[in-house]
């Protein structure tokens, strides 16, 4: 095993179990994790980035393995060099998720050939997840139980109310 890190980036808005199945499996395969928030000015997230660390730090808090949270501007390659990093994992739904990571990766060894991604498909009970969908239906009073850990439960319920009764 490797003592660089890997970088797993994203926007985590909120962080879902899919994320969290990668996360686990990842620190299976990586001594370190840096899980590093993108600061997307072309997004306007629900969550600030405050409350996305301190969501991500409750989520992985008592998993075994070496997980850093971070945030990032810019260029995911400039980041993960700086970081010490020549490996960028990205997590695996649908085909369309693949076509789209693909680009990124194409794009991202065009920056920087040192840096190398490496993919993850996700755990076939979260392949229909998605932070989107999951905010959707908390804003429409679904019950997201058992979909995202307790501490983004809690936080979409503060932020819309609590599921309608069903």
């Amino acid at each position: 095993m490797s003592e660089k890190p890997a970088i797993y980036p994203g926007t985590f808005d909120p962080i879902t179990n899919g994320h969290m199945s990668i996360i686990k499996r990842a620190l299976l395969i990586f001594d370190r994790l840096i899980i590093a928030i993108l600061n997307n000015p072309q997004k306007i997230p629900l969550f600030s980035i405050d409350e996305r660390v301190h969501m991500i730090k409750e989520a992985t808090k008592g998993l075994s393995g070496s997980i850093e949270v971070d945030t990032f501007d810019g260029l995911l390659v400039e980041y993960a060099v700086r970081k010490g990093s020549n490996v960028i994992l990205r997590g695996l739904r649908a085909m369309s998720d693949f076509e789209y990571e693909f680009q990124l990766s194409l794009m991202n060894r065009k920056l920087d050939r040192s840096v190398q991604s490496i993919f993850l498909m996700t755990d076939y009970k979260w392949f229909y997840t998605s932070s989107t969908i999951i905010k959707e239906a908390a804003s429409f009073g679904g019950d997201i139980t058992g979909l995202v850990p307790e501490i983004v439960r809690q936080k979409l319920e503060e932020k819309f109310g609590p599921p309608k009764n069903t």
